[in-house]
């Protein structure tokens, strides 16, 4: 049987990745998707570099354009990045009748509801495990594996350049700027770090996870976002002496009010497994009615990992290549015109626990006017841990942790807080999950 022939835009990191694992695993792939699959055409402006990896096996371009425009090609690997061009070359590769694998969550993210629609008019397929997670097969676990199940909720650490540099403040007690400088140095973290530690990145991925577990259109707009950038090691050694880690989560919840779709720092229980997640490695924590929580760890990044999941995407296109695109799986696992109009609740309406941490002048009746203030909006302190106040010092720190209630209510209360007389500059507010069955 003739051979899958296959354009590749971008042979960079994940592109020079996945021409490695299908010629290095060559027969072992062949065998698995019933016929061989051929990297036929290559697209990239480094024409010297994509010379050199190719080594005459391929054709090779500058202009990625002829690549989806060739009659030739079956499926377009898009590994370029960016939410134009690419978005640009997905649709034409569409639009002349070509399936489409791509690792591109930003472009998923915020275009994906017209990608899907195209690729649909056009009986053709978009996979995407590259996407989300790297190497770990997030996305067919959900599609596929949990089917049976109503998701209840997800819980992941999704970015692991963040996750290193949390890593890291908590094993050395450095400060965030040291040791985002490290990240850099070590090629974890880009020259403009935006997208990862501002949890930006993690939104576009959690925005195509909690699309593909409830069944809802894209809609990474509605997510809420908030990074690292501002974190302490004073709260992260706070966190640890009270049985907690601090992890940037990506967080989304079916509730009766609406989803949640949600990126910040949270504190999590230690004994969590998902809590000792170091360095720069990804987990993902799924919540089925069903199956009860599983979870989903590996490296989330790098070219090999990444490489794994596009060319498992590979396959899976091959082996469908010619069935009947009824029978597919549906890009969201629900088919397309079942996805649900389901609210994504605004942050203000979430329902979660606090830590709450405030610099107090060292007086009596300090904490009666705190306590009050959070009484008075209905919320329960759960633990309160008031520190000595160094030697000359006439400041204290205390280390509120609330039981469960709406945000808007703690915005409320740490206003309040905030405008006392005894208090010293803001209220440091990270979100507490427990992580359990609710």
């Amino acid at each position: 049987m003739k051979p899958i022939q296959v354009g590749l835009l971008g042979i960079g990191t994940v592109g020079g990745g996945v021409w490695t694992v299908l010629s290095r695993n060559e027969e072992e792939i062949t065998r698995r998707a019933g016929r061989a699959i051929k990297i036929a055409a290559v697209a990239d402006k480094d024409l010297e570099r994509a010379q050199r990896l190719t080594a005459g096996k391929a054709r090779v371009t500058a202009d990625a354009f002829e690549v989806v425009r060739d009659p030739e090609i079956d499926i377009v690997v898009e590994l370029i990045g960016g939410y134009t061009v690419a978005k640009d070359l997905v649709l034409a590769a569409i639009g002349n009748g070509k399936h489409v694998v791509t690792a591109n969550k930003a472009l998923l993210a915020t275009h994906g509801n017209e990608i899907f629609a195209a690729a649909q008019e056009k009986d053709v397929m978009v996979a995407f495990e590259a996407a989300v997670a790297g190497g770990i097969p997030i996305i067919k676990a959900l599609r596929e594996g949990l089917t049976a199940n109503r998701i209840e909720w997800i819980a992941g650490i999704i970015n692991g350049t963040s996750n290193f540099i949390l890593s890291e403040m908590r094993d050395k007690g450095l400060a965030f700027a040291e040791v985002l400088k490290e990240a850099q140095a070590r090629g974890y973290a880009e020259a403009d770090p935006t997208f990862d530690i501002e949890g930006i990145d993690a939104a576009h991925k959690l925005t195509i996870l909690s699309a593909i577990a409830f069944g809802i259109p894209m809609q990474f707009d509605k997510a809420y976002t908030e990074g690292i950038s501002k974190l302490t090691r004073e709260d992260i050694r706070y966190a640890e002496q009270l049985g907690y880690r601090i992890k940037l989560l990506g967080i989304t919840k079916k509730t009766d009010e609406g989803i949640e779709l949600r990126v910040h720092p949270t504190l999590i229980p230690a004994r969590r497994l998902i809590a000792n997640v170091e360095g720069v490695m990804n987990a993902v924590l799924v919540h089925g009615d069903a199956v009860g929580p599983t979870l989903y760890y590996g490296a989330g990044a790098g070219a090999l990992p990444t490489a794994s999941a596009v060319v498992a995407d590979l396959v899976d296109v091959t082996r469908l290549h010619t069935a009947d695109p009824e029978h597919r799986v549906p890009h969201l696992a629900f088919q397309p015109d079942r996805l649900a109009a389901t609210r994504i609740l605004p942050m203000e309406e979430v329902v979660t626990s606090y830590y709450l941490r405030m610099q107090v002048l060292d007086r009596p009746g300090v904490l009666a006017d705190i306590t009050r203030i959070l009484a008075d909006l209905a919320i329960s302190i759960e633990a309160m841990v008031q520190r000595e106040p160094a030697e000359g010092e006439d400041q204290v720190d205390i280390i509120l942790l609330t039981h469960r209630t709406r945000e808007k209510h703690i915005s409320a209360a740490i206003a309040k807080i905030e405008a006392l007389p005894v208090v010293s500059g803001k209220v440091t507010r990270i979100r507490i999950e427990e992580l359990g069955k609710n």
